[in-house]
């Protein structure tokens, strides 16, 4: 993205109490993760296509901290329960659906984990994000979402609703839907919890 562009998104967010930085690669965003968060603490992950591309839980379990990450779970189960303690973490860092320059967070999820850990529960929050995410109103930002980010995550995850065929949302209710719960991040009351990191480079979906 074009410096004028990122510098309003940052402005945009630093009203909303929202940290933005800027990095090149997710190397460099991995990289800093991992200087900035203590040994000692708790992390939470939300599924993301972007944080699984550096595969953060490995660095992070490797050095010592306690992880919980559904992805690590062996069956139905007890990936119910790394959800839920993921909820209670002292850092939880996961991806993105869209952002808008306006200063919005937009994320739809199936089972609704990772947007409530989002909004309520860890102390801090890392929001990865790749410029292909990036969306100049939250209209758009959403529009992102229910047409490009839906379809592709419930292919991914094995799904099979309309958008998948159709590429684009028609609002069903299908059994199979994975965009069951949308959030917008509009601000938050800490300035300290939530930080937005943009990386230049195509990332997720």
């Amino acid at each position: 993205m074009n410096e004028e562009k990122f510098i309003k998104l940052k402005e945009n967010f630093k009203l909303r109490n929202i940290e933005v930085q800027y990095f090149e690669t997710l190397e460099n965003v991995k990289s800093y993760i991992l200087n900035i968060i203590p040994m000692e603490c708790t992390i939470g992950i939300g599924h993301s296509a972007t944080l699984q591309k550096v595969d953060i839980t490995s660095s992070l379990l490797e050095r010592g901290n306690i992880v919980y990450d559904k992805e690590l779970a062996k069956n139905k189960e007890e990936c119910k329960i790394l959800k839920k303690k993921a909820l209670t973490t002292d850092w939880y860092i996961t991806g993105s659906n869209a952002i808008s320059v306006d200063g919005r967070i937009v994320n739809v999820d199936h089972t609704g984990n990772r947007v409530a850990a989002i909004i309520f529960g860890p102390d801090k929050v890392i929001i990865v994000v790749g410029k292909n995410k990036i969306e100049d109103t939250v209209d758009e930002a959403i529009k992102r979402v229910k047409n490009i980010a839906c379809p592709l995550n419930a292919k991914r995850a094995g799904f099979n609703p309309p958008c998948v065929t159709l590429n684009k949302c028609v609002d069903c209710v299908s059994k199979e839907r994975v965009c069951n719960s949308l959030s917008i991040i509009e601000g938050q009351s800490d300035s300290d919890r939530i930080k937005l990191f943009i990386v230049n480079e195509e990332c997720g979906f």
